[in-house]
């Protein structure tokens, strides 16, 4: 028997535990953490729906099994408003059980519920397990590589 994931909408309150994990994250998927900027924009996300939502993740045995942000893009070529799936974490204690798949599947659920027709993911070239997972659930490579110039550099 797979084992049920539940969620909740994060609140402002949520900050520091959240901080906590993507400290986790983004040491183990090598992405560069800068403390401040993350900060304020999870408190923006976490403050104001227009922007998206977070999802913390359980089950019945974790209190915190992980966590999904999602984020409103615009795009011409997409139709408008799309739901960006801007980070998928999920605990090392949670993993292995096909709670990712199930993550994805309430991530789709809730942009869907919002009226997204597109959901869009960034994934990073070394991580090919994640990859492999989205492919297997739908989402398609559309061969283009995302490039980021920082203003505040």
């Amino acid at each position: 028997m797979s084992e049920s994931l539940n969620h909740r909408l994060a609140t402002p309150a949520d900050l520091p535990l959240l901080m906590q994990h993507i400290a986790d994250f983004y040491a183990e998927d090598q992405i560069v953490l800068h403390p401040a900027r993350v900060a304020a924009g999870m408190q923006a996300l976490l403050q104001d729906p227009r922007h998206g939502a977070v999802l913390i993740l359980s089950t019945d045995g974790l209190d915190f099994a992980g966590y999904i942000t999602l984020g409103w893009c615009f795009s011409v070529e997409q139709g408008g408003r799309f739901a960006l799936l801007d980070e998928l974490y999920l605990a090392p204690a949670a993993r292995g059980a096909g709670l990712g798949r199930k993550a994805l599947a309430l991530a789709a659920d809730w942009a869907r519920a919002q009226g997204a027709a597109v959901m869009r993911l960034e994934v990073n070239h070394h991580n090919a397990r994640a990859k492999a997972l989205y492919l297997s659930c739908g989402y398609a490579d559309d061969q283009r590589d995302i490039l980021t110039l920082d203003l505040q550099a």
